[in-house]
């Protein structure tokens, strides 16, 4: 009889390991979807503004102005897209980490996930603002997970250039350049 009656408190103990775990793994889950949906939709390379081959002098210089116009739109339009997404996974998070019926192995979870989250987002900063003292003009930097992504503006990349933000990406997030993505936009 003993033995039918601790069953039943296993079965709830399984019970909740198991919900628990599916509330973080819904949360991660979501924030992971986010991240990749922002970086597959602001991302794109073969959304590549600058024309291929030139059809005029004239042409081109207007051609120009209004790319320079559309990129400003694009990094600030990818910036704030970036942050949106962040801030929607931190807000989830939060959730998380104030939840009364959160156990305390999820909270730890979430509040790790929090920092791994702040930590990228100062790395992201950093890489932008030294990239952009090499002499690049406009940068967005999107780390997710071991991967990271650095869109700049410009028409080609010299090899001394690319060196330059694989030492800044490894120096500032200990990203391997073999998992870095340079898109020149």
């Amino acid at each position: 009889m003993e033995n039918q009656l601790e069953m039943p408190k296993e079965e709830k103990r399984i019970f909740r390991f198991t919900r628990r775990h599916l509330v973080l793994a819904c949360t991660v889950l979501l924030i992971a979807a986010a991240l990749v949906l922002n970086i597959v939709l602001f991302n794109n390379p073969t959304k590549d503004p600058t024309p291929s081959a030139p059809t005029g002098d004239s042409s081109t210089g207007d051609d120009t102005s209004t790319d320079t116009s559309g990129l400003d739109g694009y990094f600030s339009a990818t910036q704030v897209s970036r942050q949106r997404a962040r801030d929607e996974a931190l807000e989830v998070l939060q959730g998380v980490v104030e939840s009364e019926s959160a156990d305390d192995a999820t909270k730890t979870a979430a509040l790790l996930e929090i920092a791994d989250l702040a930590k990228a987002m100062e790395a992201e900063a950093n890489i932008e603002s030294l990239v952009l003292s090499k002499g690049f003009t406009q940068c967005v930097a999107v780390i997710n997970g071991d991967a990271c992504s650095v869109v700049v503006n410009g028409t080609e990349l010299q090899q001394s250039q690319i060196s330059q933000i694989n030492e800044i990406v490894y120096e500032q997030a200990g990203i391997m350049p073999q998992d870095i993505r340079i898109i020149v936009k």
